[in-house]
């Protein structure tokens, strides 16, 4: 198994000695994929008994770690928190998310400062933190910089969807820290920055509602909007922000007890990385799951959401963890998350705003033919030509600026759009099937053709580490899109029922002037030391974890990656971690059907072997039929519709859920769960939030 430890720019290491006590090496936790046993106020004492046994994670999650340590009546690592402090000083990629762990310190470990929100929880510790610590905490709060627009040139992210209200709640809660105070970079006071920042809260809150996710169903993601959510839940005194935050935890807990299976949120994903994608225990959320829910495993890899569950009044609603902990049931989840940036009349967005690029940005809609014009403007206005997520467009400055003079950005952007747009990720339409043994989740139709950036477009999970998906490399061992993260050209990919096909056509002239496309070839992973059985027969791969099975068929000829194999004309990544692990199908255009199977309904394992192995298939150029055990004959490519036995089936269009718990319209005005005797309602023009 992998382990991806945090890039030098996002490590923290303590200074200075530990206090005496303090814990020198790592005790791991272990997996619970198993029915759930325990109530949520023990999995907290469990969470906190972890984390006295523990060092800190040295990485942006640092200061949580040494919060939950004090509540357990342990002493904190100050070296720790220094480090932490200067990390937000120097403006490093990622300051915000450190940022809302330094405000939970002054919020609710400081001695002398009386909690003015309901909704806190009150805490007691027996060892406080140094005056000296409090007095660098707040200096960095007072001195950071919360908005693009502010003074300083720096290199931190702030507007994707994430880092958007990471930022813009910092500023708010901030401000209503120290409303009188000024804040040094800015000279603005307190009440200014709440000023500045409450609407952007709303308006980010109001589309998460309405739209769910751009990083739809993000697995790292998801466990940093709850991070700052959970705070504005805790400490915001707006009660109009504080309900709407709340709606949405229920919200993003309600997406993940959807699209888990035992613990492992592997769904289709917005936005993921490929250690998360190969290994439950480091998905950002994997802590979350544990704490909230009882399946997952405390691995402190990437998350602050769980210490701050942890550390917050709020709790899920009974509702929700009936829905995560009924593994007996079998059901699909239909849903649509996100919008697409060329709907200005519907959400009455203005081009020409910098605060509407800001909100485009969630998208990351950097050169959409609608919006980059409005990009010019905001690295103008931003200093972005400096910011090294920029440092491709650097180069170009002058040739833009030229075309936005001569009103040729759309022409231009539209000529290059599947290449330069790649990291847009517009109103998917999602496809889970869940069962008792495996889960199959894809994002229908999802932009096929256009590059891709950290697009996760289908997954099938069987156990935590037992899981299998196709992705087109992009590059090897550089930024995403690369040879497991995200893909290079994105395929045509659909689900009915247990059934997965995805259709790659990899151009050779595609115009790839932001990632130019050099491997023209698709792989699977399918890891077989994760799996009970591995059996291949008449070209399908077949696979059987418990009682689920799995069947992975490729158009053109497959082979596994192993320590001897050589390729010419190719790049094959040579990691051992892919050793038996990866299967490889050379040719730039290739259909993968995937059809999941278990006992309870297809019989022994040799059984759906026979069953899946024999069943009429043909091919077609990019077309396939295949007569589906279970489902029918089932007709797909590259164009035209789904069909099951002559019947078109739909991939678009979604509700904004469709399942047996709930069904709402996509932009709702409210949203009703129902699961064995439990509700939570939700209504967003009334605020009305009702548990039962």
């Amino acid at each position: 198994m992998s382990t991806v430890h945090a890039k030098p720019q996002y490590r923290i290491e303590a200074k200075g000695k530990a206090p005496e006590g303090y814990p020198q090496e790592p005790h791991p936790d272990t997996y619970s994929a198993g029915a759930v046993t325990t109530t949520y106020k023990e999995r907290r004492a469990e969470l906190i008994a972890h984390v006295l046994r523990n060092p800190a994670p040295t990485n942006t999650r640092t200061i949580w770690y040494e919060l939950i340590r004090m509540v357990g009546g342990g002493q904190a690592h100050e070296g720790y928190i220094f480090s932490a402090l200067e990390f937000i000083n120097d403006r490093k990629d990622c300051a915000d998310f450190v940022a809302h762990s330094v405000l939970r310190l002054l919020y609710q470990f400081d001695p002398g400062r009386e909690a003015k929100s309901p909704h806190a929880r009150k805490l007691t510790f027996n060892h406080p933190p140094s005056q000296e610590l409090l007095k660098t905490a707040k200096e960095a709060i007072l001195n950071f910089k919360y908005w693009p627009d502010e003074p300083g040139i720096d290199s931190m992210c702030t507007w994707t969807e994430n880092h958007y209200i990471l930022f813009s709640s910092a500023a708010y809660l901030s401000g209503q820290l120290y409303p009188d105070e000024v804040f040094n970079n800015t000279g603005e006071t307190g009440l200014e920055k709440i000023a500045r920042n409450r609407p952007r809260i709303l308006r980010w809150l109001n589309m998460r509602f309405k739209t769910g996710f751009n990083e739809w169903l993000s697995h790292i993601y998801f466990e940093e909007d709850l991070g700052a959510l959970i705070s504005l839940h805790d400490f915001c005194e707006d009660d109009e922000i504080q309900e709407k935050a709340t709606k949405i935890i229920d919200l993003i807990l309600l997406d993940m007890a959807l699209n888990q299976f035992k613990g492992v949120f592997g769904a289709t994903h917005g936005r993921s990385y490929e250690n998360a994608k190969k290994w439950a225990r480091e998905e950002g959320t994997t802590d979350t799951m544990k704490l909230v829910f009882g399946q997952g495993i405390y691995s402190g890899f990437d998350n602050m959401a769980a210490p701050s569950f942890a550390l917050s009044t709020y709790e899920a609603p009974s509702v929700l963890r009936e829905i995560f902990q009924n593994e007996d049931a079998t059901y699909v989840n239909r849903q649509k998350a996100g919008f697409l940036v060329q709907d200005q009349e519907k959400w009455g967005w203005d081009y020409e705003s910098l605060e509407d690029g800001m909100i485009f940005y969630n998208n990351e809609a950097y050169l959409h033919p609608a919006t980059a014009a409005t990009t010019i403007k905001m690295f103008d206005a931003f200093n972005w030509w400096e910011n090294e997520f920029f440092y491709e467009f650097k180069p170009y400055k002058g040739f833009l600026k030229a075309l936005r003079a001569l009103n040729l950005t759309k022409p231009v952007s539209r000529f290059l759009e599947k290449d330069i747009c790649r990291n847009m990720r517009d109103e998917p339409d999602i496809y889970t099937y869940k069962t008792p043994d495996y889960m199959l989740s894809t994002a229908q139709d999802h932009r096929k053709g256009f590059g891709g950036d950290q697009h996760h477009i289908w997954q099938a999970t069987l156990a935590p580490n037992a899981v299998c998906f196709t992705t087109h490399p992009g590059r090897i061992g550089e930024a995403s899109p690369n040879y497991w993260e995200g893909s290079g050209i994105l395929p045509r990919s659909v689900q009915v029922k247990n059934l997965n096909i995805t259709v790659y056509k990899i151009e050779k002239l595609f115009p790839g002037l932001y990632v130019p496309i050099k491997n023209f070839y698709t792989h699977a992973w399918i890891p077989k030391d994760q799996f009970d059985e591995v059996v291949e027969k008449n070209s399908w791969i077949f696979v059987r974890k418990d009682k689920g099975y799995l069947g992975l068929y490729s158009q053109q000829p497959y082979f596994w990656n192993t320590e001897d194999l050589e390729v010419e004309g190719h790049h094959i990544r040579k990691d051992p971690e892919d050793f038996n692990r990866e299967v490889i199908a050379l040719e730039n255009e290739n259909i993968w059907l995937c059809q999941m199977g278990r006992e309870a309904e297809d019989g022994s394992f040799v059984e759906f072997v026979e069953a899946v192995s024999s069943a009429e298939l043909a091919f077609n150029g990019q077309n396939v039929k295949y007569r589906a055990p279970g489902i029918g004959l089932v007709r797909f490519g590259w164009d035209g519709p789904l069909t099951v036995d002559g019947e078109v089936v739909s991939v678009e269009d979604y509700p904004r859920y469709d399942n047996p718990y709930i069904q709402a319209e996509f932009d709702p005005k409210e949203i009703h769960v129902k699961a064995n005797g439990k509700e939570l309602y939700l209504n967003w023009e009334t605020g009305k939030r009702v548990l039962r």
